[in-house]
């Protein structure tokens, strides 16, 4: 009897604690589902923070790229801008320049009949005039003549020329030089040009002297007393003295004697 209790009481020992043990067992199941839940939770909020730090990231580059953005469409706004204020000028410019280029034809048909005008005036006032240097001035016109027939030259151009044909005459009429060149039949000769006002020669022995009368359109010899004064006048003309008064004949002077 007392053992049959015994073994009742080992019993239900043995049930206590297979009841604590299994309560223990399943104790540490639910912690470790607990450690594991809270694990999880940890990863998956690591990794939410992972991805909130990448898309903040991304937001940064976006809005600074945006900036960019906003900025270089400023600078494209201030630049078309200019740009469109440069291109009505140019169309302005040009709408000008149309209008000009209008005038120029009605100017041309007036300008182009006046400078062929001069340039045979040209040719008679050096045919008409004493003739000094006679035909370099002679090439010079015909040079402007044939200027007048070559497409390839602007009116400007012409005009230009002609109006530096024009200026060397008026220097001659300043001027004081000397050069040499032929007489009739051929003979050397020293030319002393004084202007327009006369023009006279000596031969290279220094032994003849003449001068052109503008009277009778022809070269005259000269007396002899006048060669030692135009012999001085063309070493001075040379720049082979210094300037001096000399006595030379004039048209006045010779007709009167």
């Amino acid at each position: 009897m007392l053992i049959s209790q015994i073994s009742k009481v080992n019993f239900t020992k043995g049930l206590v604690t297979l009841a604590l043990m299994v309560t223990s067992i399943t104790s540490f199941a639910q912690l470790q589902t607990a450690v594991q839940v809270v694990t999880n939770t940890n990863n998956a909020a690591e990794n939410s923070q992972k991805s909130i730090d990448r898309l903040n990231d991304q937001t940064e580059e976006l809005l600074v790229q945006y900036r960019t953005v906003i900025s270089e469409i400023e600078s494209l706004t201030v630049y078309n801008e200019q740009l469109e204020a440069v291109v009505n000028d140019q169309n302005s410019q040009i709408q000008g320049m149309n209008a000009q280029m209008t005038e120029l034809d009605s100017t041309r048909r007036a300008v182009v009949p006046m400078i062929i005008e001069m340039v045979d005036m040209l040719r008679k006032i050096v045919e008409a005039d004493i003739p000094f240097r006679i035909n370099e001035r002679l090439n010079r016109v015909s040079s402007l003549e044939n200027l007048m027939e070559t497409s390839k030259v602007t009116d400007s151009e012409r005009y230009r020329k002609v109006t530096e044909a024009y200026q060397i005459e008026l220097d001659y009429g300043r001027s004081v030089s000397t050069y040499q060149s032929e007489i009739d039949g051929g003979v050397q000769v020293n030319f002393l040009q004084i202007g327009r006002t006369a023009l006279l020669y000596q031969t290279l022995d220094e032994k003849s002297s003449g001068w052109y009368n503008p009277q009778t359109k022809a070269f005259e010899m000269l007396d002899d007393r006048y060669n030692s004064s135009i012999k001085e006048g063309i070493r001075i003309a040379a720049k082979q003295a210094a300037p001096n008064l000399v006595g030379l004949p004039i048209l006045f002077q010779v007709s009167g004697e």
